[in-house]
């Protein structure tokens, strides 16, 4: 089954600890870059307090944990419109190294 790309979204998590590591900053920056086909979405806890901001990429599942304002532009380019999430960025909790 193909995914639809319009189906794709950013979550970025806007709760309290995420809040105040930047993470409006992050949503604001993700809202300013992102393709038109891709949702950003202002989530709620995203389970992993303390680790932010985080975002996830669905549908493919694609964590990243503490993303600051200037690294949304690799984001986007790389995962969002390139296709490849960028590793060195990955939450590596969910995501091991390649080799």
């Amino acid at each position: 089954m193909k995914i639809k790309e319009s189906s794709r979204q950013v979550l970025v998590c806007q709760n309290r600890t995420c809040r105040k590591q930047s993470a409006a900053k992050v949503l604001a920056a993700f809202g300013q870059l992102s393709p038109s086909e891709v949702e950003v979405v202002a989530s709620s806890c995203l389970g992993q307090c303390g680790n932010g901001p985080m975002v996830l990429v669905l549908p493919e599942e694609v964590w990243y944990n503490g993303v600051c304002p200037e690294e949304v532009t690799t984001i986007n380019e790389q995962h969002l419109r390139g296709g490849k999430p960028v590793e060195r960025m990955l939450y590596r909790k969910f995501h091991r190294l390649s080799k």
